[in-house]
């Protein structure tokens, strides 16, 4: 049992490499930019505690998955309104108060994106309205950058002290 457990351990520590942590690191922010729960800003601190060589890098693989994911959620947005409108042949009531406050802040309400739960719907929101895809996507990658750079900073400055 015990020769088990160790060629299993030692399989595992050989997929802890800095290379295999990035790609780990960008599922994670991938799915965490869906609907779906996630939260690589924690994955992002463990690859830098482990491999603090690897934060700049770490940084940018994080806001690149996290984009491709809001860039899916904004899609999911967009096709669901056009087969909604196709099958329902009806159009959508656009005039709630939520729905007219994003409208008139247009795509900069987009930075709010790294916000957790209201960033996702936010993305899909603006999917659904068909705003313009490359300045939403520009407000997003502020935002998102934002939130990566204080935890990337953080980290540095966390790992200076210990």
């Amino acid at each position: 049992m015990i020769d088990w457990l160790r060629t299993l351990s030692t399989w595992l520590q050989s997929w802890a490499t800095p290379e295999m942590g990035l790609w780990g690191l960008f599922g994670s922010a991938f799915l965490s930019a869906t609907i779906l729960p996630g939260s690589s800003e924690v994955v992002l601190s463990a690859l830098i505690t482990a491999y603090p060589a690897q934060a700049w890098p770490g940084f940018a693989v994080a806001l690149a998955g996290n984009l491709l994911g809001c860039f899916l959620t904004f899609g999911m947005g967009h096709a669901s309104r056009q087969g909604y409108e196709r099958f329902q042949k009806v159009k959508v009531d656009m005039d709630g108060p939520q729905v007219q406050r994003l409208r008139r802040w247009g795509p900069p309400a987009l930075v709010l994106a790294f916000v957790p739960l209201v960033g996702d719907a936010l993305v899909l929101a603006a999917g659904w309205l068909k705003m313009p895809l490359a300045q939403s996507m520009f407000w997003i990658a502020i935002g998102k950058g934002m939130r990566y750079l204080i935890v990337v900073l953080g980290m540095i400055g966390v790992m200076k002290f210990a």
